[in-house]
């Protein structure tokens, strides 16, 4: 099919964006082309050296805009407010309609060189941080979480010092697909510099473009500005409870991390949880655990409060503070949804649904059990006792603390499709597909020391296929806010 691109992020003016050059790269091999990904987009078609024309030389997307934006924005890093931020080693390379549901999603970059916002970088990517996007990008997206995905990754031949890699270390550019790059950080520039016109222009396009938003045309701007609030805050408070059900510590929950649509995205430091730990963290800087596993979701509630306070001038502090108070009660039904849906049961009422997700928590908190393990094991619930009980990992299911989860889910039915799910081969296996640190290293030392890209593709089908058992690949954006 025909790619539908637009310019609609350009249309937001120089006050939004720099031009840039894109960098030139001596050398282009494609490492990972996402070809599900490129037939939503309309790339499906491209043979590789248009594929490498567009997504590593850059050439314009015909329709689309002519020249690469690198985004304008500040944030708060580690809870420091940061103004020299933007995009400083990528840009916004062009916009198109995702054929299957019309989303408007963006194709940045990662890697394609400097920018005004570089700030002395290199504006470039290490090919073991292209790697680990990847594997990032399809494991949350097979565990039903809202994320951008990995478009395409080509290798760029540059040879790269980086002090928490061994150097000198191999280079890659990154394209992803994301549903925008508006960031929370977006608006805290904009009200920094005191552009309040911009501000409001700057809702009034995710009201109309990425959130799906109409207002009556008498709306005043107060209340464009809470439903945009209200919005972000739902989207936000289902995306980390997706985090948290698919064991997922971010590392990075900057402002500037965070994106208005709700969608996850840029992912440096992370890990997945080996056992439910909430003071797990996943970045060797964070000292403190600001963003552990389980401080998530406080790091979400306080850039929400600067999301609000960034909109000063357009409704009142009541009504503001009023649009993002809902975070914690939409964050407790959804975590509650979340795990039900790793579980592959049936939801029935918030009040049932979220003592089993507490009993849950509880077990897994106490018990330290592997944290895939048990959703893989119970999947289904009742359905699935019989081999949980006789498994590898039986004995973690003998402790008292587990009583209360198998009453409490007696009365759940599995979802629709599970029953056949767990004839798949999948479920016949003994242990659930991973993504703990161990093996991403395992994986990469076979590309460091022997160029061998095999073990990366068999784990990314393995996973692809993990989420088909699962059921989230019927359709990558069911569980999308």
């Amino acid at each position: 099919m025909t790619s539908r691109p637009e310019r609609a992020h350009e249309a937001l003016g120089e006050r939004f964006y720099q031009v840039v050059q894109p960098g030139n790269f001596a050398v282009r091999k494609i490492r990972f082309r996402n070809q599900r990904w490129a037939e939503r987009v309309g790339l499906g078609a491209l043979d590789e050296a248009q594929w490498l024309g567009h997504l590593a030389r850059f050439v314009p997307v015909q329709g689309a805009q002519r020249v690469p934006l690198a985004l304008s924005y500040h944030g708060h890093q580690f809870d420091v407010y940061n103004s020299q931020l933007g995009d400083g080693r990528g840009f916004l390379f062009a916009q198109l309609r995702d054929l299957k549901n019309q989303r408007l999603l963006d194709l940045g970059t990662k890697g394609s060189g400097r920018t005004p916002y570089s700030r002395g970088g290199d504006g470039r990517l290490t090919l073991k941080g292209g790697f680990r996007e990847v594997l990032a990008t399809e494991m949350l997206e097979a565990l039903g979480v809202y994320t951008s995905k990995s478009l395409s990754l080509v290798e760029t031949g540059e040879e790269l010092e980086r002090h928490d890699e061994p150097s000198p270390t191999r280079s890659c550019v990154l394209v992803r697909l994301s549903h925008s790059h508006v960031r929370i950080g977006t608006f805290q520039r904009l009200y920094a510099l005191q552009h309040l016109d911009s501000v409001e222009r700057l809702v009034d396009y995710c009201n109309e473009r990425l959130l799906g938003l109409s207002f009556a045309t008498q709306a005043d701007r107060g209340e464009r500005c809470v439903g945009f609030l209200r919005e972000v805050t739902r989207r936000a408070a289902r995306t980390t409870a997706a985090w948290l059900s698919a064991g997922f510590v971010h590392g990075v929950l900057n402002s500037d991390n965070l994106n208005v649509t709700g969608e996850s995205f840029d992912y440096g430091p992370y890990r997945f949880l080996p056992e439910l730990d909430p003071t797990f963290t996943a970045a060797y800087f964070d000292h403190t655990g600001l963003y552990a596993y389980g401080h998530q979701a406080r790091a979400v509630w306080r850039n929400l409060q600067r999301l609000a306070s960034s909109l000063e001038g357009l409704a009142s502090r009541e009504d503001r503070l009023g649009a993002i108070a809902g975070f914690e009660s939409e964050l407790e039904l959804a975590h509650a949804a979340a795990l039900l849906r790793r579980l592959g049961l049936t939801p029935r009422e918030p009040d049932s649904d979220g003592a089993l997700a507490q009993a849950l928590v509880t077990f897994l908190e106490r018990s330290r059990c592997s944290f895939a393990g048990f959703f893989f094991d119970w999947f289904g619930g009742e359905a699935s006792r019989q081999r949980a009980l006789s498994g590898p990992r039986s004995r973690d299911y003998q402790r008292p603390e587990i009583e209360p989860v198998l009453s409490l889910w007696r009365d759940y039915q599995p979802l629709g499709r599970v029953p056949e799910s767990l004839l798949d081969d999948y479920f016949r296996g003994e242990a659930p597909c991973d993504l703990l640190i161990d093996e991403i290293e395992s994986l990469w030392a076979h590309v460091a020391e022997g160029d061998d890209w095999g073990p990366f593709e068999a784990k990314v089908a393995a996973i692809r296929r993990m989420g088909e058992a699962l059921g989230t690949r019927c359709d990558p954006l069911a569980s999308a806010p």
